[in-house]
């Protein structure tokens, strides 16, 4: 080709790269709008501090109003439950019954599945107000306790009273806590029925 066809012809490439490249940095400087971002309304620049939720995650400052939004609880299944209705299937207690008034001896009664016992017999403690242990002793199975099936069981404490005639009510309430034996001493295999009873009250020995 001709040279002076080549020299007007890269004179033209040149200007079309000149505003070619010119458009397209006027593009990207160029101030975006609302409706560019198209996702976050005017306003919603929240602050970079955090909350401890109860889970014990850290949540930051979402949403229009800039809020803390802790995740659901939900609760997880109680494997080591001690009320009587979360474990009346494996076992029911006869004698004595939540909020009795007891003494000594104590006779206790009921009902546990086989594996509740081990070698035909389960731990039974009774405490004090504070969780103080006052007595120990052994629940023994009456029938053979091979069985998945429920085994009738007796244990019987002896126990001086803490409470005593004038003193605080609070004092007159102590637990009795049925465990289920488990000789593996895993977690997972705890178990145990805990209710509330009362002390009947005895008079305070002359001289104290």
């Amino acid at each position: 080709m001709p040279m002076k066809h080549i020299i007007p012809l890269l004179v033209a490439v040149g200007i079309g790269v000149i505003f070619f490249g010119g458009f397209l940095i006027g593009r990207v400087t160029a101030p975006h709008t609302n409706s560019d971002v198209g996702t976050l309304p005017e306003g919603t620049m929240c602050t970079a501090d955090a909350m401890l939720c109860p889970d014990g995650s850290y949540v930051g400052r979402t949403g229009p109003n800039c809020e803390f939004v802790c995740p659901d609880i939900v609760p997880s299944p109680d494997t080591n439950a001690t009320s009587v209705e979360a474990l009346h299937d494996r076992i029911v207690l006869t004698s004595p019954e939540p909020g009795s008034i007891i003494s000594s001896p104590l006779l206790i009664t009921g009902k546990a599945r086989g594996p509740w016992f081990f070698e035909a017999s389960f731990p039974v403690t009774l405490t004090n107000w504070d969780g103080l242990i006052i007595a120990e002793g052994i629940a023994t199975a009456e029938s053979d306790w091979m069985t998945e099936d429920f085994v009738p069981f007796r244990a019987e404490l002896t126990f001086t009273s803490p409470y005593q005639v004038g003193d605080p009510d609070f004092m007159g309430r102590g637990s009795l806590i049925l465990q289920r034996d488990n000789p593996s001493g895993l977690p997972l295999n705890d178990a145990a029925l805990e209710i509330t009873v009362q002390f009947a009250p005895t008079s305070a020995t002359v001289g104290e």
